[in-house]
């Protein structure tokens, strides 16, 4: 966390064990079997995983040398005062709903010591959720499930509840995404099908450089300017940008002799993938300014290339991913989204756009619910036929920062994250899916209630009045 915000400040400085685990072992009093306990909580060199058990995994080192100047010593500084010492500090940062903490926070914060200053939770109106965009249109028709669908549904999660609260509303799907290509523009829908790897067709393609490694927004901001489209109907992705003519892709998988076979890596993991060819990759050069192509995931290599153990799921349960950097699907709460929009308005003393801000945070599925970041509570949801279990919090990096309609940067955006949220960049959830073994297609909808439960078998107590219950 603290690497992503120094990225902000154009500071580069190594983080975790510095390819030396003695050391760090030494320095941080971890022992043999601290060791041990964190291999089997799943720290691995390179990973995020910053503490376990409140326990720091490894250090920060900032160094100087020879080409250093005084201004670099400066620069420094002022990241630590605009980052570790700001006023902010003073301010309360939100937490999740059941967990409002103040135990890091010195008694000299007076603020933090009167609950009477606690700011109430962010409620959700009606007219506000009205004033996100309607959901564009989906481009090819899908058509939903068979009756029997219903049947199972009914047996999807015994143990699920829905959460009616607030009047009894239920929490709703509000908006669905998918990012055919990888860190290009998002392609809206009202539904859509759902495959082994997520939604069909979610971040199946991505654009590498000429060197064969993948390009993000990190290093050319303008791929969210690309708007690519799925047309299900003509089987084709269809692909626009301003100043550019449309161009098609087909959706049928080209892996045969004539498809160049390679290897890539996303976020450490090695995929299979294959180059679209000469049409495409000199669309995108003519575009980007710079020579690049675009590969998709080999079909025939998904199940063996890019795969993930879901926290818990059975040892043996590996899920197949596309071309994620960590799970299936990302989630975040309209509510979460407001409570932050109010924190980030109130720093940077501008108003944000609601939708903007949603953008921003790339996500697959935006629910409607009533408190916010009550989603970082849960361990596992149901929405219609489908179970997803929850996999861990999503920690945010500088693509926040990333205007998702203009391209243009601003780094207080994940600042003013982190002050928000007591220094932590955390946003949204991640989900794995369990497929139903069934006849039918799964779908996904807007509209459809999510039925959540809470972790460590948290009951949710269902409604006693009749009035107040809510359908399965």
């Amino acid at each position: 966390k603290v690497d992503n915000m120094a990225s902000l400040h154009n500071i580069h400085f190594r983080t975790g064990c510095f390819c030396n685990t003695g050391a760090c072992q030494r320095h941080l009093d971890i022992s043999n079997e601290d060791i041990q306990r964190n291999l089997q909580a799943g720290h691995v060199c390179g990973d995020n995983i910053d503490l376990v058990d409140g326990r720091p995994t490894g250090s920060v080192r900032i160094s100087f040398g020879y080409m250093s100047s005084f201004e670099d010593a400066q620069t420094f500084l002022n990241f630590i005062i605009a980052t570790r010492l700001s006023k902010s500090d003073a301010e309360i940062p939100f937490q999740s709903v059941t967990k409002l903490t103040t135990e890091s926070v010195p008694e000299e914060h007076h603020s933090f010591n009167n609950a009477d200053k606690l700011s109430p939770t962010l409620q959700i109106s009606d007219g506000e959720l009205g004033n996100i965009p309607p959901e564009t249109e989906t481009t090819g028709s899908w058509q939903p499930p068979e009756p029997e669908a219903e049947s199972i549904r009914a047996a999807v999660s015994k143990s699920a509840v829905p959460m009616c609260r607030k009047g009894g509303k239920p929490i709703t799907v509000a908006k669905i995404y998918l990012y055919p290509i990888k860190s290009c523009s998002a392609f809206e829908v009202t539904e859509w099908p759902v495959g082994n790897q997520g939604l069909l067709y979610d971040r199946n393609w991505m654009v590498v450089n000429q060197n064969g490694v993948c390009m993000t927004q990190k290093q050319e901001p303008r791929l969210c300017l690309v708007n690519p489209s799925i047309d299900l109907k003509q089987k084709i992705m269809v692909i626009q940008a301003e100043g550019m003519d449309p161009i098609s892709v087909p959706l049928e998988d080209n892996t045969g002799k004539e498809a160049v076979i390679c290897e890539s890596k996303v976020c450490s993991h090695r995929v299979k993938t294959y180059d679209c060819g000469e049409r495409i990759a000199g669309w995108f050069s003519a575009f980007l300014g710079r020579p690049c192509r675009l590969i998709r995931q080999s079909s025939d290599m998904k199940s063996k290339s890019h795969q993930k153990s879901a926290k818990g799921l059975s040892p043996a349960t590996n899920i197949s991913l596309s071309l994620v950097n960590e799970a299936q699907y990302l989630l975040i709460n309209v509510a979460s989204i407001l409570q932050l929009k109010e924190h980030i308005s109130a720093r940077l003393k501008e108003q944000l756009e609601t939708e903007e801000l949603i953008r921003r945070f790339r996500a697959n599925i935006v629910i409607s619910a009533p408190e916010s970041f009550e989603e970082e509570e849960w361990a596992e949801i149901s929405i219609g036929a489908l179970q997803f279990q929850v996999v861990g919090p999503c920690s945010r990096c500088q693509i926040i920062c990333i205007d998702q309609q203009s391209g243009e940067r601003n780094k207080e955006i994940l600042q003013s994250l982190s002050a928000a949220r007591g220094r932590k960049t955390n946003f949204g959830i991640y989900l794995m899916n369990q497929p139903l073994r069934s006849s039918f297609t799964d779908i996904l909808s807007v509209g459809s209630q999510v039925l959540p439960v809470l972790k460590e078998n948290t009951e949710i107590q269902p409604p006693t009045s009749s009035e107040e219950k809510c359908s399965g």
